[in-house]
């Protein structure tokens, strides 16, 4: 189904029903549109603050019938102050190092994504996906993008994280990391970290995607606290984390 236009031929188009990715039992449907350059950096500052997300060159958010269970969620970095837990976390990971790279995938990264996916999400969509595929995920973008590689003391690679650089915030396409160092909790890490970069910058949110609150999966970012929920009344702070 195709939409009425933004801006030129910027089109919107509603995606086929598709098994949903989160809760079982349910279908998904998507409203995306295509990121154009030279347009495509604007473009995606507006989407994501209307609650889209980026894959690749598409930006895209749900439109299931009868379900709202998908919601876009971001951080508002001068309100957010870690709680014991985290603070714990981030002092724990005080040897790892970030280095911020341009959107470049590299055979280091492939294999820390592979057994990622293998050990966390071995039955998704993602599962099949070889170097190829990984290459697209990561240099496929319109718009100003990096990779944060995250070495420990030894300059072994142990997570990574794509973010795009949003007019008003940073933005955690994807992330990912070594599954055997559970103790360092470097999900939460590389949000807290993400956090604190942005506050550098002088940047207002770091964007997280879409929290479902079914989802055992990612019910983990309302651990996230304050957060702000896209409503269809604009940004508004999520129930529970004020």
């Amino acid at each position: 189904m195709r939409h009425a236009p933004t801006t030129g031929a910027h089109f919107f188009f509603t995606t086929a029903p598709l098994p949903c990715p989160y809760l079982a039992g349910r279908t998904e449907r998507r409203l995306v549109t295509e990121l154009l350059l030279p347009l495509a950096p604007v473009m995606n500052d507006q989407l994501s603050m209307a609650g889209f997300r980026r894959s690749h060159t598409i930006a895209y958010t749900p439109v299931c019938e009868g379900c709202s269970a998908c919601v876009s969620v971001r951080i508002p970095v001068r309100e957010f102050r870690p709680n014991k837990t985290q603070r714990r976390i981030f002092n724990r990971n005080a040897d790892v190092r970030a280095d911020e790279r341009p959107p470049v995938a590299t055979p280091e990264q492939f294999r820390l994504f592979q057994a990622y996916i293998t050990a966390r999400h071995g039955d998704g969509d993602m599962a099949g996906m070889d170097d190829m595929d990984y290459r697209g995920l990561i240099e496929d973008t319109p718009v100003n993008s990096q990779v944060v590689e995250f070495r420990d003391g030894a300059d072994t690679l142990v997570a990574a994280c794509l973010v795009d650089r949003l007019a008003c915030g940073l933005s955690a396409v994807y992330s990912f990391y070594d599954v055997e160092q559970e103790k360092r909790s470097l999900g939460v890490f590389m949000v807290l970290w993400l956090v604190e970069r942005a506050r550098e910058m002088g940047l207002d949110h770091v964007y997280l995607g879409y929290w479902v609150e079914d989802c055992r999966k990612m019910d983990y970012k309302r651990n996230y606290r304050p957060l702000e929920a896209y409503t269809p009344r604009g940004w508004e702070r999520l129930d529970g984390t004020v």
